[in-house]
């Protein structure tokens, strides 16, 4: 009796796999706030990692953290942080480099400081919100926030 409920329990399994099915893509939206430059940098040194695990990551940066994204950047967010000397812009400027990353201020930012689009690096823009508010409400999204 036992070795006919493990051989229908084995048939089963192979019944109900489907080893062609491939798993869902991960979603990852990384939201930083945080005025503290470790804090950003944690925050792009998880979504790195998130993203070489195979995540697809958007990057949302709001309030003081949106000066990483700035051209002419305070050195809050461009001095270098032990242990391995990289700053929260920089590994956020390689993540938008190796990985294709969309990094976006949030719409707030740039009206409220006074600023141009312009005044950003190449590639990061003012976040459009109804577009953001569909990408945090996508049934595979998980939301990191800094």
């Amino acid at each position: 009796m036992k070795k006919l409920l493990v051989a229908i329990l084995g048939l089963f399994s192979v019944l109900f796999s489907n080893p062609a099915v491939a798993e869902p893509q991960k979603n990852i939206v990384t939201v930083v706030t945080s005025s503290h430059a470790q804090t950003q940098l944690m925050a792009m040194v998880l979504t790195m990692q998130a993203v070489k695990q195979g995540a697809n990551a958007h990057i949302l940066l709001c309030g003081d953290a949106g000066d990483m994204a700035l051209k002419d950047a305070p050195k809050t967010v461009t001095a270098p942080q032990k242990p391995k000397g990289m700053s929260p812009q920089k590994l956020m400027k390689l993540i938008m480099e190796k990985t294709k990353t969309k990094v976006e201020v949030c719409a707030l930012y740039l009206p409220n400081k006074d600023m141009k689009a312009s005044e950003l690096i190449d590639g990061i823009t003012a976040a459009n919100p109804q577009r953001m508010g569909q990408r945090l409400l996508v049934d595979n999204v998980r939301i990191l926030s800094f």
